[in-house]
């Protein structure tokens, strides 16, 4: 190696080591406010609306994890808004398996214990099976989305 790459490669390894010490020097160390204690506040649902996401002041729906994106429920297909009103009325289900545990190995959802998430199939016109579209519910109300079998997930905003 030449001088000059030598020189080089010092030059690249004291930046690198400039910026991380500068990203860790602003980064927020303080811990977090301790949760209340005061039971999550719900929309008002729509009228056959299955939702019951927490929601902040004012009515303010806050999802259940800010890091799932979310998506309007009007913005779904039709076959998904059948199904959350499946869902509501608890069936029937156009398949033996909706309604199953859904165990969450992607990890993609917030972590919870077994049997928290429950997975329903949205139909999809022209397949010869299930498809790969599905709402998964959790214990506490919320809607996920699924148009690619798990390997993405969105969040369901029910006010939209």
């Amino acid at each position: 190696m030449s001088s000059r790459s030598r020189s080089i490669a010092v030059a690249v390894l004291l930046v690198c080591g400039i910026v991380v010490a500068a990203a860790y020097a602003l980064y927020d160390r303080s811990p977090a406010p301790a949760p209340t204690a005061q039971p999550p506040v719900t929309t008002p649902a729509a009228a056959g609306s299955p939702s019951s996401s927490p929601a902040g002041p004012a009515g303010v729906w806050i999802p259940d994890d800010p890091a799932v994106a979310d998506v309007c429920r009007t913005r779904l297909p039709a076959q998904a808004d059948a199904t959350l009103v499946l869902i509501t009325r608890g069936g029937p289900y156009p398949y033996r398996s909706d309604g199953i545990v859904f165990e969450n190995r992607e990890g993609l959802l917030p972590r919870h214990g077994s049997g928290y998430y429950h997975e329903y199939t949205v139909v999809t016109p022209g397949s010869g099976d299930r498809g790969t579209r599905r709402i998964v519910t959790g214990g506490a109300g919320e809607q996920y989305w699924t148009a690619d079998h798990y390997a993405s997930f969105r969040e369901i905003d029910p006010r939209c």
